[in-house]
């Protein structure tokens, strides 16, 4: 069974997912940063992969991203560094990356990797779903990677149900159609989205991402779907502990705690 699904089996609630860009603060220190929130109790873990133009992302993860690159992280590299991961590590892993590095790569090639390496899934903002439908969602189920779709306030009923018919995995709630970045909480029409989507009881699993910094927003994101991402906090304290991902991880559960 893919270790996503037997995830949210066997803990469908409170679940934590942490985001970190491969390549920084250090260019080897990415599986060290896995292993590292693995042992910390992470449920988790999304590796993103570094792009010069992150759309989806505000400054605290587009600066990640170019320094990755400035490091020299590659897609490939970042293959090579998760080759022995599975020796130590359990928990679900995914790649987040942009369509452009992967493309490049070959998409089947990359499904190929990501098996080799253990990979679970993957999320790729800027594939649309058609196109997802037609080109990509065949290749991934031949290898077993399940390709998380991201959902919006925007996004219609019928394009959701859409998206839970045709993936798996869970899908990935964006709080606001805005970039990635830490919120104090989340005001009551955010909340009122968190309901709306929780109330049309979709087949796939839901976790809450963009905004997660502490234990309001994490609350408030556990209590209508299965669980939140967190990844510009943790970036940020990761960057302060100079890549001492046990002090940023230990720092970060301690905010969602009080």
């Amino acid at each position: 069974m893919n270790r996503i699904d037997q995830l949210f089996q066997e803990t469908p609630h409170n679940l934590l997912s942490i985001y970190f860009c491969a390549g920084c603060p250090t260019l080897e220190g990415t599986a060290d940063v896995i292993r590292a929130l693995a042992r910390n109790g992470v449920d988790m873990v999304e590796i993103g992969i570094p792009f010069s133009d992150p759309m989806a992302d505000g400054v605290v993860i587009q600066e990640a991203a170019t320094r990755a690159l400035r490091n020299g992280m590659s897609l490939r590299l970042l293959f090579s560094q998760l080759r022995d991961i599975r020796q130590q590590v359990r928990i679900p892993l995914i790649l987040m990356g942009y369509l452009n590095p992967i493309m490049q790569f070959g998409f089947e090639a990359f499904c190929r990797e990501c098996v080799a390496c253990g990979i679970d899934g993957v999320i790729i903002p800027d594939l649309p779903f058609r196109d997802y439908e037609a080109s990509y969602k065949a290749i991934a189920l031949r290898y077993d990677i399940r390709v998380i779709m991201l959902i919006t306030p925007e996004t219609s009923e019928a394009r959701i149900r859409d998206i839970d018919a045709h993936t798996g995995g869970f899908i990935y709630l964006v709080s606001s159609a805005a970039t990635t970045g830490a919120q104090h909480d989340f005001d009551a029409r955010k909340q009122a989205y968190f309901r709306r989507v929780e109330e049309l009881q979709l087949r796939n699993p839901r976790m809450v991402g963009f905004g997660i910094s502490n234990r309001q927003t994490f609350e408030a994101a556990c209590a209508h779907a299965s669980g939140a991402i967190i990844g510009s906090r943790f970036v940020t304290l990761l960057n302060e502990y100079q890549g001492d991902a046990d002090k940023a991880i230990c720092h970060l559960k301690e905010d969602l705690a009080r």
